[in-house]
């Protein structure tokens, strides 16, 4: 039977670039199981209110005080509905007015007793004092346009804390002010102030975990570094001088901003998923510690709650360092979604200011782009590809020929291959140029939150999974239910292996070794298996410019190469003289030589 010899080279490249993918996706994939939608429900804390004791904040009600016994204070703009709870003068209800969960209930990012945010200071005598323990007085004002809340504690005779919110008309941002007067005279200001901020991470998206792989803590330290808690059961980090702590619940996210940074903090995550995959409603816990200082023997902090989407443009906008929240991938992937995927993304899905088109359109448009931009890069490999496939009859004479001197056939096939023009190293460093790109559109689909329950075709949620059939049962790592996009994806990458890899592999099998024809169904396999879950809209890229990349060989192919020319051109490079080989040459062919010179004489050893 005629053997033929493996391009080694080839198969380098290909398994390089699977690793790669392979260990990119499992440092990610957290696998927790996908269930049925459920409401989420807490335990509800916060007493009923009086008409007589809670008030609206309104354009109409100017310093009005009011009666506090643990009542919620109503106060919102055109953005959210916030309730302030007197009892500890904290936030005890965040509604966002505009988006609604998957299942179209209310987006809430606080609700019932899912939220704490306490101060916790020594006296002087000894004493723990907690301000979520401490009942405030409230007074509701207006600073022109802004709303304002003030409540006023008095932790000991002749000693005040004051909680000021002050809130835009339309601002997902709330000013929030710490102040006291006279507390130098119980507390013991030697001892730091414990903040302590926890809050419960609800499922809002329809792929619990997607959702849960997309939500973790990040933070802002030490003069403008940001970090994160990562995707541990239980994640913990410390950092010093802290000026922000987000709580990204995938597209919606908590933040608290400090002006003057929180001295030090433990910022921890608890995965209730992963812990618990049964469940079907709680994400992560989010628990931060941090150590607070006084100046001058007070407390004075001017800081900031936002709460509102994980949306780039708007966190971008407040010029605090907080894009850094949405996830657009470390290092050089993050680079090129910053400075060229999202803004070409966004030119292209509102071309003209107020107007926009179908952001599936606005997909598929983004993929051509990447495949003009990446042609130069490209055009080459994809040359090789098909030049490789005409010379597969000249290649299998020369195995033929030299099919008892290995290391012969091996400089024969290459000597072909450099006639030609159709190196294998020129193919594989192309795909490995574009696998930046590649990695930073992995990252750019699930978090973007232009895409959240945008619909196109078959698909509801370009950011999540396009199922078209639900399964009764789950395959580890492949789900309980059927998307179409990755199955497209990965039909488009076996044909398009067919026309290149598959060439090459066919009869490609020595004695001894691995089928080399599971190399060609390894790519295919992974982007079904993996891509199943994760969002809808990367799976359509993937599935377009499948499509081009097969376009643009079958045009290559059957337009641009002249077979008979290649042939002509090896034909006529076999007809010129030999020439006299320089140093360089003479002394690697006699190290060839060498070597096959020392296998053979391995192998009668062996016999």
């Amino acid at each position: 039977m005629e053997e033929q010899k493996t391009d080694w080279k080839s198969m380098l490249g290909l398994a390089l670039i699977f690793g790669i993918v392979a260990f990119m996706f499992l440092r990610n994939q957290d696998e927790p199981q996908t269930a049925e939608e459920e409401v989420p429900t807490t335990e509800t804390v916060t007493q009923t209110a009086s008409p007589a004791t809670t008030a609206a904040v309104s354009n109409d009600s100017i310093s009005a005080p009011l009666v506090n016994t643990g009542e919620e204070i109503q106060f919102n703009n055109d953005l959210v509905d916030f309730k302030i709870n007197t009892k500890g003068a904290y936030i005890s209800e965040a509604l966002l007015k505009k988006f609604k969960t998957y299942d179209s209930l209310p987006v809430y990012l606080v609700k019932g007793g899912d939220h704490k945010f306490d101060l916790k200071f020594m006296t002087k005598d000894g004493r723990t004092l907690h301000t979520q323990d401490m009942i405030f007085t409230a007074q509701e004002s207006m600073n022109g346009n802004n709303k304002v809340l003030s409540l006023k504690a008095n932790p000991a005779s002749g000693a005040s804390l004051e909680f000021r919110y002050e809130m835009k008309p339309e601002d997902y941002m709330l000013d929030f002010n710490i102040r006291s007067q006279g507390l130098s005279q119980v507390a013991n200001t030697s001892e730091e102030v414990a903040l302590n901020w926890e809050l419960q991470g609800y499922r809002r998206s329809k792929g619990m975990d997607n959702e849960s792989r997309y939500t973790e803590a990040k933070f802002e330290y030490d003069d403008g570094s940001d970090d994160y808690t990562g995707q541990g059961e239980l994640a913990e980090e410390e950092a010093e001088k802290i000026t922000y702590i987000a709580y990204k619940q995938h597209f919606f996210s908590s933040i608290l901003l400090t002006d003057t940074p929180f001295k030090s903090g433990v910022i921890e995550t608890y995965n209730n998923y992963s812990a618990n995959d049964e469940q079907t409603v709680l994400t992560k816990k989010f628990m931060t510690t941090a150590q607070l200082e006084y100046s001058g023997g007070e407390l004075v902090y001017n800081m900031d709650w936002y709460f509102g989407p994980t949306d780039y443009e708007i966190l971008d906008g407040y010029d605090r360092n907080l894009d850094e929240v949405v996830d657009l991938g470390w290092g050089i992937f993050g680079v090129i979604n910053e400075w060229a995927i999202r803004p070409l993304f966004t030119l292209l899905s509102h071309p003209v200011k107020g107007a926009g088109i179908p952001y599936g359109i606005a997909i598929i448009l983004l993929t051509v782009c990447v495949r003009l931009v990446l042609s130069p890069v490209l055009y080459k490999s994809y040359l090789t590809q098909a030049k490789m496939k005409i010379l597969r009859p000249e290649i299998n004479k020369i195995a033929e020929k030299y099919k008892d001197n290995a290391m012969k056939k091996q400089q024969e096939t290459m000597k072909v291959q450099s006639e030609a023009g159709a190196s294998p190293l020129s193919g594989c460093l192309p795909a490995l140029l574009q696998m930046p790109v590649f990695f930073a559109l992995f990252k750019f689909f699930p978090t973007a939150f232009e895409l959240r329950q945008k619909s196109f075709l078959w698909a509801d949620d370009l950011s999540s999974y396009d199922e078209i059939i639900s399964l009764p049962f789950k395959i580890p790592f492949y789900g309980d239910h059927v998307s179409l996009f990755p199955i497209l994806a990965s039909i488009s990458i076996f044909f398009y292996m067919q026309m290149t890899t598959g060439q090459n592999m066919q009869a490609s099998q020595q004695p001894g070794m691995p089928n080399m024809k599971f190399i060609m169904y390894l790519s295919p396999l992974f982007m079904l298996v993996f891509f199943n879950n994760y969002a809808s809209g990367l799976s359509l890229y993937y599935f377009i410019s499948n499509l081009i990349t097969i376009g643009i060989m079958l045009v290559i192919k059957h337009v641009i190469i002249d077979k008979d020319k290649v042939l002509a051109k090896i034909e006529k490079a076999k007809a010129k003289p030999k020439k006299k080989k320089g140093k360089f040459a003479s002394k690697m062919a006699e190290i060839m030589e060498q070597a096959q010179a020392q296998q053979e004489e391995q192998k009668k050893k062996k016999k």
